[in-house]
């Protein structure tokens, strides 16, 4: 069941907006609720019918969960039917090693996305559906954005503009001041999603298969239905047959037994991961979520980062709307480096890692035989947003 629009387009250009969020994901929507839960009037955007299907991001590791926790929707991903997670699997070169991975969950991005706009819906935003919107003129009291939904276009204002539209946006892309720019060599994302888990496969475990090429993880999510997210080298898939094709040949060199039915799902694929955005905040214009800059990501970090992101921007810009000072941009610029940009230093060390098969191979060889030293890594990974994190932020 598709949901519906709070409100028409015509309308969004009457009315006197405190926020207009473009990009309904996960950092968009939960930076909706929270600027609306404040009594303000947001107004929140995406391009998409929904609920929709995204390439990846199932995975909430014990950060994003307590994202969740602290803003009173603990409940939400059990309620959506989330898949306990436990374990890690990893192979690479016939090498295999299982570590623990308690806490985190699985749910499928079509469930979580709809869960969360219906969240901020609850909480006062308004919601607009297959609508995109681009970046127009900028005033001392506000900014505009274009919203256009088929054949009809409207100019919208509001004291804030949050930009959280995802990998590649054309809003960004048009513009030279907030482009986005891809690391050379970035690997690209890749997924679909089997309607039954091959057998031999469990709920509760992570598979992730490395191999020159890139890497494969896979999942069980709800319905019984497996999740298959990679991160393929672009020329691979290009040059062997395209991303089905690819994602086989890492199963097959990494050792993992082999999934028939592959080249019959509907494979999707994203713009080049890893990113770098020029500039993340200016006059009445914060980005947040994948917009902002991007890494390869692992066992449900990029999930967290975008959720403590969005979280934290309702609270810094709730605090100051509907005045705005220049200093906003510098505390922002400051809390994502610390929430968010520091966090992904991990991933993009992992990153280099999986680059190299025969040194990801006896790393995993060595883990099967002291599966401890992985503790430390785990442990960060899991680390919880907490007060003191934002503090310090």
């Amino acid at each position: 069941m598709s949901i519906a629009a709070t409100l028409t387009l015509r309308e969004t250009g009457t009315i006197d907006w405190d926020a207009i969020v473009v990009g309904a994901g996960p950092s968009g929507a939960i930076a909706a609720r929270g600027l609306a839960l404040t009594g303000r009037k947001v107004l929140l955007v995406d391009k998409a019918r929904f609920p929709r299907w995204k390439v990846c991001g199932c995975c909430l590791n014990l950060r994003a969960l307590s994202v969740f926790d602290e803003a009173g929707l603990g409940s939400l991903v059990r309620e959506r039917g989330g898949v306990p997670l436990h374990r890690i699997e990893v192979a690479s070169m016939g090498g295999r090693c299982q570590l623990p991975l308690p806490g985190g969950v699985t749910l499928s991005r079509e469930a979580l996305d709809a869960a969360l706009v219906e969240a901020a819906i609850q909480a006062g935003a308004q919601f607009l559906p297959q609508t995109s919107a681009s970046l127009e003129g900028v005033a001392a009291d506000y900014r505009t954005a274009r919203l256009r939904s088929g054949d009809e276009a409207v100019t919208a204002q509001a004291r804030l503009v949050v930009v959280a539209s995802g990998l590649g946006s054309k809003l960004l892309t048009d513009s030279e001041e907030f482009a986005t720019t891809p690391t050379p060599g970035s690997r690209i994302g890749a997924g679909a999603i089997a309607p039954v888990a091959p057998s031999g496969y469990e709920s509760g475990t992570i598979y992730m298969a490395c191999a020159k090429a890139g890497y494969v993880g896979f999942t069980m999510i709800e319905g019984g239905r497996l999740d298959v997210a990679a991160a393929l080298n672009a020329d691979a898939v290009r040059t062997n047959g395209g991303l089905a094709r690819v994602a086989s040949r890492v199963l097959e060199e990494a050792g993992f037994r082999e999934m028939t039915d592959l080249d019959s799902l509907d494979w999707r694929g994203t713009p080049a991961l890893t990113r770098h955005t020029a500039r993340i905040s200016a006059h009445r214009l914060l980005l947040v979520g994948d917009a902002a800059g991007y890494v390869e990501p692992f066992t449900g970090e990029g999930m967290a980062w975008a959720l403590s992101g969005g979280a934290e921007l309702a609270r810094i810009a709730s605090r100051i709307l509907p005045q705005w000072h220049s200093a906003i941009e510098d505390e922002w610029r400051l809390c994502y480096r610390r929430m968010v940009t520091q966090r992904q230093l991990v991933c993009k060390a992992l990153s280099a890692l999986l680059r190299h098969p025969r040194l990801t191979a006896t790393i995993v060889r060595a883990l099967a035989v002291a599966p401890g030293l992985a503790r430390p890594l785990i442990r960060q990974l899991n680390a919880e947003v907490t007060r003191a994190t934002r503090s310090s932020a």
